[in-house]
């Protein structure tokens, strides 16, 4: 799941949902998508932009973290479900519209269908609907920041991501915390979500169902929270965006595309695979210095190459 979610997204950002190609006298032109110029993100006029905007992204990740928490501390379900469902909606529409058609008819349809999805997730526990639309949202997220970032910008965001990461996992145990209180109170989780159960307990399982017993039995659960799947995203769409990056000291440019970002996907998915095999069951982990780990290595290894 989290393999196929990053080619939908590097998908998505080619498909472009915030323009709308059109060809006239052999040449290609881009207007603005009707439908989502409400939400496009900003151009980049010039270099100094990009700190610009990093700066405001971290300050708006610091406030939307500081929300969380709070929610969370004071146990405000309702509108934690409803800021899920504006978001989840806003993602879906987003993706929904660069892989269906880009017309003023479709609109609509699309709308309903990302607002379906969005209440039947948010409201409706249902495993299997809950991964699929996951698959989806990500890449729409992506898709609002990766023209404001850069290279460097983007492994700044990586590094000070994954020290977060580890300071909540393993120092604070914030992530636990938000976890444990989205999945059981809200039931509603920003992640895969895929329980598990062992054999002994599948041997349980079929003694009840022939006994037509019903009772519950306590499930083993897999997560892995939304960021882990998103920044990947993010970069590997930032290096699919920028076709040639100026390096200091003299170095060859850095060359981007669609081949450099399946090294930062392959890379990450890298990362993501050792800590699953290392792991132990029973225990929380910041995915996230192991898999920007693993997307430096695939761009390293995407400089070497091309």
């Amino acid at each position: 799941m989290f393999v196929i979610t990053q080619l939908i997204g590097l998908y998505v950002l080619n498909a472009d949902p915030y323009h709308i190609k059109t060809e006239v006298n052999g040449t290609i032109q881009l207007t603005e998508n009707p439908s989502l110029s409400w939400i496009q993100p900003p151009e980049i006029q010039q270099e100094s932009d990009f700190g610009v905007y990093f700066g405001s992204m971290i300050i708006s990740f610091i406030i939307a973290i500081i929300i969380l928490f709070l929610l969370t501390k004071f146990k405000i379900s309702i509108i934690f479900r409803i800021w899920f469902f504006v978001v989840i909606t806003l993602a879906l529409f987003i993706s929904l519209s660069a892989i269906l058609p880009k017309s003023i008819y479709f609109t609509v349809p699309i709308l309903i269908t990302a607002l379906v999805l969005s209440f039947l997730k948010t409201f409706k526990r249902n495993i299997l609907l809950h991964n699929i639309t996951e698959l989806f949202i990500y890449p729409g997220i992506a898709t609002v920041f990766v023209p404001i970032l850069n290279l460097w910008s983007v492994s700044l965001l990586l590094i000070l991501i994954s020290i977060y990461d580890i300071w909540a996992v393993w120092h604070s145990g914030i992530m636990q915390k938000m976890a444990k209180y989205q999945i059981n109170k809200i039931k509603v989780f920003s992640g895969f979500f895929v329980p598990y159960l062992s054999k002994k307990m599948r041997l349980q399982l079929k003694k009840l169902r022939k006994s037509k017993s019903k009772k519950k039995i306590k499930a083993n659960i897999a997560i892995l929270g939304g960021g882990d799947v998103v920044f990947p995203i993010i970069t590997a769409g930032v290096i699919f965006k920028t076709n040639i990056i100026s390096l200091p000291f003299g170095l060859p440019p850095f060359v981007g595309g669609f081949l450099p970002a399946l090294f930062i996907i392959a890379g990450a998915t890298l990362g993501l695979a050792l800590l699953f095999i290392f792991s132990e069951k029973k225990k929380f982990y910041p995915a996230m210095p192991f898999i920007s780990a693993g997307i430096f290595l695939g761009i390293i290894l995407s400089y070497l190459v091309f």
